[in-house]
């Protein structure tokens, strides 16, 4: 028999949290962690459900936002924060593709997601949702930048109190862009991981929901409508390679759990897909990890990198995530700062998207991956891009050339055509 949709509550096909450690079941809760055993949790679905009910057809009919993907995301009933999130485009990268050597390349550009353009719209808008299912009135996060905007505005826009605390050192640009909505913004001194134990103490202390902490479970699972994005972008498949960003390390794996979900409810093949990871050489505990081969990451204690929206050196998913790097078949890699800032700029005048650092380092890895051999010339890749170029200018600022000064003349400008124009910056290298 065929189950209508609208017959079936969405808290049905939720089969409660479950840990990721070993295995036990919990109710759905506030409680990001097992008591057992001090492991996280994630959210359980009956798969068994949620498959009668979906298909491509269906998907495809709803308008193009990550809420056309709810059967998959955690809510008892409609959403009602970020109904306008995803949706973002999958861009054939073919000039940048040719100055990193790859010949099927592709990005998913979360750096115009709506309204803060970040990924992070995504895990704000399935977080307070819940937030609000719970009936909670004050919500937080401690962020390096991006999650920062995403919880002031998602929360100004239904009328829930937040408080946003981030470290001293955070981008002039990312502090304005959380304080214009309301948000009560705390500098802390301090790095990611101490602003992060700080806010473990205030979640549970005052029982507010802090969307990376006590909420978690919940913020995770709308990363993986990347995922479904690209999988449905794609002409409903699965790339050979994904390229992703590494801070607390969530991403990756959610956009591995993403594909393996529409597989499951067979509306794609199994995937065949491996996961390579990137970070900054200053604060690259996940990356240093799967290089030494390691089985758990060494903190990082004091990140040193212009890359801020990656710094934590103590991510939470680092286990899950270089786990899933090798048994997938990827690897990870971190590169330095003078290659972030040349890959901002090489991504922005190859293909005229400006990235934020983050997704200087998801180039410059990518580049790195293709002359170590790791990422082969011809394997159709995607590059996760997540934050955008608007809020972190100040990293390129110092590499790019000032605009030539001429008066309002003619000859001026024809002197310039000859021998006055400044260096034309070079954006298709050859590679080495």
């Amino acid at each position: 028999m065929t189950i209508n949709p609208a017959s079936l509550p969405q808290s049905q096909l939720v089969a409660g949290m479950k840990c990721r450690v070993c295995g036990k079941q919990w109710p759905v809760s506030t409680t990001n962690f097992c008591e057992d055993d001090f492991g996280p949790l994630e959210v359980d679905y009956h798969y068994d459900k949620i498959k009668p009910l979906v298909s491509r057809q269906l998907f495809e009919s709803r308008p193009n936002n990550m809420w056309r993907w709810k059967e998959f995301l955690p809510l008892n009933g409609e959403p009602t924060v970020g109904l306008h999130v995803g949706g973002t485009p999958l861009v054939r990268a073919t000039r940048l593709g040719k100055a990193i050597g790859i010949d099927n390349l592709w990005i998913k550009n979360d750096a115009v997601n709506y309204p803060t353009l970040s990924f992070k719209d995504r895990v704000v808008a399935v977080a307070l949702s819940k937030a609000m299912e719970f009936g909670l009135k004050t919500v937080g996060c401690a962020s390096t930048g991006n999650l920062a905007n995403s919880v002031a505005a998602n929360a100004a826009s239904v009328g829930l109190k937040s408080y946003i605390l981030v470290p001293s050192d955070l981008e002039r640009a990312k502090i304005l862009g959380t304080t214009i909505y309301g948000a009560n913004v705390i500098a802390v001194r301090g790095t990611y991981d101490e602003v992060n134990r700080l806010c473990t103490q205030i979640a549970f202390h005052h029982g507010w929901g802090f969307v990376n902490i006590n909420l978690r479970p919940f913020y995770a699972e709308g990363s993986k409508t990347m995922g479904y994005e690209i999988a449905q972008q794609l002409g409903w498949r699965t790339p050979k390679n994904v390229v992703s960003p590494m801070a607390g390390g969530a991403l990756i794996g959610k956009i591995c759990k993403g594909f393996n979900e529409l597989a499951n409810a067979g509306l794609i093949e199994i995937p065949n897909t491996s996961y390579f990871g990137a970070q900054a050489s200053g604060c690259n505990p996940i990356s240093g990890s799967v290089k030494e081969n390691r089985e758990r990451h060494k903190p990082v204690r004091k990140p040193d990198t212009i890359c801020k929206s990656l710094a934590i050196g103590d991510p939470a998913d680092g286990y899950f995530a270089a786990k899933l790097i090798r048994e997938s078949g990827g690897w990870a890699e971190d590169v330095p700062d003078t290659e972030i800032r040349e890959c901002m700029a090489l991504l922005a005048g190859t293909e005229g998207i400006f990235a934020e650092t983050a997704g200087g380092v998801t180039v410059a890895v990518a580049r790195k991956l293709v002359l170590q051999g790791k990422i082969k010339k011809n394997e159709e890749t995607v590059l996760c891009i997540t934050g955008n170029g608007l809020k972190t200018q100040d990293a390129v600022a110092e590499i790019l050339p000032a605009p030539a000064l001429i008066n309002p003349q003619l000859q001026e400008f024809q002197a310039l055509l000859t021998d006055g124009a400044p260096p034309v910056r070079q954006t298709e290298p050859a590679l080495a």
